[in-house]
């Protein structure tokens, strides 16, 4: 089936010359066409422009049925990709929220067996059916959302035998789901209590036991450490990152989230294809990522649900950087995965123009996944994945109305959804 969308008030993020990513001043670059069209064969875009530039010989060499949609009135974005998220879990953690309204800090609720830990408990004593069909319902519901790509870590199993659980359900996502999927092996959590006093011994079982039985399955596309205060130390991290790099697993790394804990510069030491969270980011800390490849990712819904500092966004860009934001859906410190939400954040929280959250939020995030070569932007060639607004005002409208659902129709590898 090929798709013909017509009369589009305002076709956006589109590329003549592809870029895999934008920043610094960059990231306010921002293309869109008004009353234009939209062709896609296959799964891939093949052709854009203004209606006043169509004509009917555009259509006449597509060999397939083509589907042709009237978008007056409406805009085209390209699907969101969320790089970051905990989306396979089992249960909610709404008890621990009222903790939080009550004053404990995340801190103190891990510390007492809560959060990851709890999950982890969860976890265990839930089947990989069961782990399915819940994702298989969160991942429908944030494509109705307009998101059209997501990262999904393992690291509520914390024993060898769960995380491969985890993963399994993932490599099942992939093959099933509509939505472009990459796998995190993030065995590096947290500390199970039973190695409370060794963690040492708990690093060991990462290196000589998880990750190359997660190899040998060919379950994970990256690798993941949360390099912070009371989790891992720098030095468990690098230990952690030199095996999963023997391994063919890329870094990927939780940082700074709740400290400085060098997790940014051990990142960037090995070539972390993102590193995320940040909110505690200084000058060393933005000068180590401007002389690298890594792309530094904002997580706001979990700051917001937290109540913690929000990281320098703005200090980050006009230095030269580039930022992502994902949405870093999990059950306990960001209970949504909708990017529409986390737009909205970029721009009232972060001091984002409209612009920069959504490069943020598109290319920005299929480069931290090490897909901006066919996601992320509307582009000949590119995978047709992209959202139909209802009716807009504005581009600016979509982070405004941080409420309501602005998605109409979805689209993904070129199908409806």
């Amino acid at each position: 089936m090929a798709l013909f969308i017509k009369n589009i008030k305002q076709l956006n993020q589109i590329e003549i010359n592809p870029v895999l990513m934008r920043a610094g001043e960059k990231m306010r670059d921002f293309y869109t066409i008004s009353n234009a069209y939209l062709i896609t064969e296959g799964k891939y875009i093949v052709d854009f422009g203004k209606m006043e530039d169509f004509s009917e010989k555009k259509l006449n060499s597509i060999k397939e049925k083509v589907e042709i949609i009237d978008a007056t009135g409406k805009m085209v974005f390209p699907s969101f990709c969320d790089s970051h998220t905990h989306l396979v879990y089992a249960g909610s953690r709404e008890i621990e929220y009222i903790d939080k309204i009550k004053g404990l800090s995340y801190e103190k609720i891990a510390k007492r067996g809560g959060g990851i830990l709890n999950s982890s408990l969860l976890l265990h004593n839930t089947s990989e059916e069961e782990l399915y069909e819940s994702a298989t319902g969160r991942i429908e519901e944030i494509i109705s959302l307009g998101t059209g790509a997501i990262e999904i870590k393992s690291g509520y199993g914390l024993t060898t035998e769960d995380e491969i659980k985890m993963l399994r359900v993932i490599r099942r996502l992939k093959d099933s789901s509509p939505i472009s999927i990459k796998a995190t092996f993030l065995g590096a959590h947290a500390i199970p209590l039973e190695y409370k006093g060794k963690q040492s011994e708990y690093v060991d079982l990462i290196i000589n036991e998880m990750i190359p039985m997660v190899s040998a399955e060919d379950l994970a596309d990256f690798i993941d450490v949360f390099c912070d205060k009371g989790f891992f130390t720098v030095e468990e991290t690098e230990r952690i990152l030199m095996q999963g790099m023997k391994y063919g697993l890329r870094a990927k790394i939780h940082a700074n989230e709740l400290d400085y804990s060098g997790g940014i510069q051990a990142g960037v030491k090995y070539n972390a294809l993102s590193v995320d969270h940040l909110e505690y980011t200084g000058e060393k800390e933005i000068e180590s990522l401007l002389r690298s490849e890594t792309m530094p990712t904002l997580l706001p819904g979990a700051a917001f649900f937290l109540g913690m500092v929000y990281a320098p966004a703005r200090k980050m860009i006009d230095s030269g950087l580039p930022i992502a934001m994902a949405s870093d859906f999990n059950p306990g410190s960001s209970p949504s995965g909708n990017m529409q939400f986390i737009l909205s954040l970029g721009c009232i929280k972060y001091k984002m123009f409209a612009e920069e959250a959504f490069n943020a939020t598109t290319i920005n995030t299929a480069y931290a996944m090490g897909l901006s070569d066919s996601l992320g932007s509307i582009a000949k060639g590119k995978i047709a994945n992209f959202y139909i607004t209802k009716h807009l005002s504005t581009m600016e409208f979509m982070p405004y109305s941080y409420g309501s659902n602005k998605v109409e129709q979805v689209f993904l590898n070129g199908k409806k959804f």
